[in-house]
């Protein structure tokens, strides 16, 4: 699919990213594609029932297209049962302080993922996209028959050309910046938790892949979306920057976290879901991310019922407070505002470069 098809999903090329958890609601999706970006409802921890519920929403207030982004289930075999339980009895302690039981660790491993696929592929929606893996063929292809562009997150450039061979429409290239879950295609328990920096992977997908890029990862003014672009991206895909808008579902005291002097950087660490995410140094991240396994999704619903219980105590010191490193950077203005000063900052970014190319 050519590079027109991608930007012609919206008048400018700005994506709100698809954040689960609550983020990414149906008015901050509906807010973004009426001021011309590409929102993005995050599919991932919701039933399909939900998810369903919630495009209808997205289609009552806008008629703009919207991408939905889903979670492709683990591969492999599932983690170590031995892990999981020694980290069990290290958070019985968090169990006890919030007063609430741990979570069911055999909740599920596929996110109802083909009944959300089933849905999509019967309701079919503009854009679909993946993260946590990359689908076969055959699903690219269904998607291709009902008139929907596809988007695989990659964080590699074997990743992306895994991607571009499966027949997806296009690849989102997250860099280490980004904040949330990395979506790694696979979570090797013996890496580091490290990544690659946005600018030089963009470029290396760019030179291993034919397909549309949307670039990811720390990205909170227009001069780093022109950035982006003079780099060989077609849009930006922002996250944290729509974190604090009115709009976003995100928990009041997430969003305070983002600008509170009292969290001063940003960490990958397994110690909520048991995959790499990023997320605002917290007690929790501290005392935990040594030892979290690396067990996705079992960590994810074990501590499920702990972060519940931090958010309604009160306590930002016990929640996954996602957040990419330009998490400063946020301004809280309501989403389709800050959707017309990205493309304004980007708009003079441009005739900035322009003009020094013709000097």
């Amino acid at each position: 699919m050519s590079t027109t098809a991608l930007n012609d999903l919206s008048r400018y090329p700005i994506v709100q990213a698809p954040m689960a958890g609550g983020a990414s609601c149906p008015q901050l999706v509906g807010a973004v594609c009426e001021a011309g970006g590409l929102g993005f409802l995050a599919g991932g921890y919701k039933t399909a029932g939900g998810l369903y519920q919630e495009i209808k929403q997205v289609r009552g207030l806008t008629g703009q297209p919207f991408g939905v982004n889903l979670f492709v289930p683990p591969s492999g075999q599932p983690a170590d049962p031995a892990a999981i339980e020694v980290y069990r009895h290290q958070l019985a302690g968090e169990a006890t302080w919030y007063e609430t039981a741990l979570g069911d660790t055999d909740s599920g491993r596929d996110d109802a993922y083909d009944a959300k696929l089933a849905i999509l592929l019967e309701e079919p929606v503009p854009v679909v996209s993946f993260t946590f893996g990359c689908p076969g063929r055959d699903t690219f292809d269904a998607f291709a028959r009902v008139g929907t562009y596809t988007i695989v997150t990659v964080t590699s450039a074997e990743e992306a050309q895994a991607a571009q061979w499966a027949g997806a429409d296009a690849v989102c290239v997250q860099g280490v910046e980004a904040g949330g879950h990395q979506g790694t295609h696979r979570d090797d328990p013996d890496a580091a938790l490290a990544g690659t920096g946005l600018l030089t992977l963009v470029t290396q997908v760019r030179e291993a892949v034919q397909l549309p890029i949307v670039a990811t990862g720390g990205i909170m003014r227009g001069a780093q979306i022109a950035a982006v672009l003079a780099a060989g991206a077609d849009a930006a895909q922002l996250g944290t920057a729509f974190l604090v808008c009115p709009e976003s579902g995100a928990h009041t005291l997430h969003k305070q976290a983002l600008t509170n002097p009292l969290f001063v950087r940003t960490e990958l660490t397994r110690a909520f879901s048991g995959r790499p995410a990023r997320g605002l140094v917290n007690r929790f991240m501290r005392e935990h991310g040594p030892y979290a396994p690396a067990a996705y999704p079992e960590i994810h619903h074990l501590t499920s019922p702990l972060r519940k219980a931090a958010a309604t105590a009160g306590d930002a010191q016990g929640m996954a407070l996602w957040a990419g490193q330009g998490h400063r950077l946020a301004r809280e203005l309501p989403a389709g505002q800050l959707v017309e000063v990205l493309a304004a900052e980007l708009d003079t970014a441009l005739s900035e470069q322009a003009h020094r190319s013709a000097s």
